[in-house]
């Protein structure tokens, strides 16, 4: 038997709905994040009244650092997941890049962006 070299199509839309809906999901974590860190969501004077307190201030600024770095990687992972999307259609999704090899399914269901098996992963890191 000849070793499996790409997903069936059916497999690959499995992949797509699954993916469709972390997009989905995530758009929607994203878009939210971005109305609280621009005050959208908010008739609050935050943004445009005074502040005397140094520590509510600092406080502040930390919780909006934290926004910003988990907009950033809701940011990447939709650019993961809409690559992945092109991979499905050029038909190389599941394919680890360094091997060659079909990344196992279950990998791909709880990572649907990974270009790598763990194992090519790990021995990446070494």
């Amino acid at each position: 038997m000849a070793k499996k070299t790409r997903y069936t199509d059916e497999e690959l839309a499995e992949f797509q709905a699954i993916i469709n809906e972390k997009l989905r999901i995530t758009r929607e974590d994203y878009a939210a994040t971005m109305r609280v860190l621009t005050n959208q969501d908010s008739n609050d004077v935050d943004d445009t009244s005074p502040t005397y307190k140094a520590l509510e201030e600092g406080s502040s600024t930390q919780t909006k650092e934290e926004l910003v770095q988990m907009a950033q990687r809701q940011q990447k992972f939709i650019q993961g997941l809409e690559a992945a999307l092109v991979r499905i259609q050029n038909k190389t999704y599941g394919i680890d890049r360094i091997t060659g090899e079909l990344i196992p399914k279950e990998r791909l269901r709880a990572v649907p962006h990974a270009t790598l098996s763990v194992a090519s992963k790990m021995q990446r890191k070494k």
